[in-house]
């Protein structure tokens, strides 16, 4: 049995495989990229006979996946690369052998114009990133990614309410879970991490019991990297650490992650994924009547709740780890009232 690599192993590593596959990409021309998705179309559209599919399926492994596989070790993100890589499928099949224009990505993005913005211009950032490599590789020259790369976001006017809870609603929820129950006391601690320290799922289900530290005689979660690997610390309220104690107790967790599965026979496993955190989030609040709510809900139940009992914007922003004061007011939609609404004095 081999030793664990090291992070400094593991990492030097995925580098030389990624110096690997560049070396073997360099040697496609412009022209063979755009054959590349000649051939990932063949496979995927079945327009070729069985024994030219096998072998342009064999090309495809030996090329287009390389590029692929090399743009997507560019994305940190495992979300990131897995919408990239969705992307760059769809993309490959949609060209239907045409040479990747101008042109033809436009009419890509005009195809699904009926997706959200965000959407839209997720994908169309997978596309940039796949030009950006091929030009660094030298597949294509400056001029012509420039050109392919300048294809327009779609514009998004305004800004979405999203959902969140009353501070009623949010108590009712916090009182679903059966803390009697091992289970229970578990969907607690995930229930009162995401309303009470307005986690991401990932960040909740990744959490070290390590993580959990005393500052200034108060506990936190100290050193949480979020998303943009941007590191911030985060106050625990006592309730909730009352709880986190009672979960760890009854589990006999003591390191490792902190959520953890737990099976038919009550068999504590070693972790938790995000989905189900966002399964025991879902279940919940069905419970008590409200369907098509996520985790991320209560990310922003606790926000609009920190704002209502006046927080001040600044901290809000570093509970969130949001870059900027902007993107927390648009996050907290700091511009509209809805609950004392202007026009609900109109006196019709």
């Amino acid at each position: 049995m081999k030793p664990p690599q090291s992070e400094s192993a593991r990492g030097f590593g995925l580098r030389r495989e990624t110096l690997h596959r560049a070396a073997s990409i360099r040697r496609l021309s412009c022209q063979d990229l755009r054959h590349i998705i000649w051939q990932t179309t063949q496979v995927v559209s079945g327009a070729s006979g069985q024994a030219d599919a096998q072998t342009s399926g064999a090309n495809l492994l030996a090329a287009q996946q390389r590029l692929r596989a090399l743009v997507l070790d560019t994305v940190g993100s495992p979300h990131s690369r897995r919408n990239y890589g969705k992307a760059l499928d769809d993309l490959f099949a949609f060209s239907a052998g045409r040479p990747l224009t101008r042109e033809l990505l436009l009419e890509y993005r005009a195809s699904i114009d009926t997706l959200a913005a965000s959407t839209i211009n997720v994908r169309l950032s997978a596309v940039r990133k796949l030009v950006g490599e091929a030009r660094r590789l030298g597949l294509v020259g400056a001029e012509e990614a420039a050109n392919l790369s300048d294809v327009p976001n779609i514009r998004q006017k305004g800004s979405r309410l999203g959902n969140w809870l009353t501070r009623e609603q949010a108590k009712d929820l916090l009182a679903v879970p059966d803390r009697s129950t091992l289970k229970g006391k578990r969907d607690y601690v995930v229930l009162a991490l995401l309303v009470g320290c307005a986690l991401r799922r990932t960040e909740l289900a990744s959490l070290d019991v390590q993580t959990i530290q005393l500052r200034e005689n108060r506990w936190v979660l100290a050193d949480l990297e979020g998303k943009g690997r941007r590191v911030r610390t985060v106050a625990v309220p006592l309730w909730v650490k009352e709880g986190i104690n009672s979960w760890m107790t009854a589990a006999r967790i003591e390191e490792g992650r902190l959520l953890r599965s737990i099976a038919k026979g009550g068999k504590v496993g070693a972790s938790l994924s995000d989905w189900a955190v966002w399964s025991v989030v879902e279940q919940s609040a069905r419970q008590i009547g409200i369907e098509h709510f996520g985790a991320h809900d209560l990310r922003r139940t606790c926000a609009k709740l920190c704002r209502k009992s006046g927080g001040d914007l600044e901290q809000i922003k570093f509970l969130l780890g949001h870059s900027s004061i902007q993107t927390t007011e648009r996050y907290l939609g700091s511009e509209q009232e809805i609950a004392i609404a202007v026009n609900d004095s109109l006196g019709f």
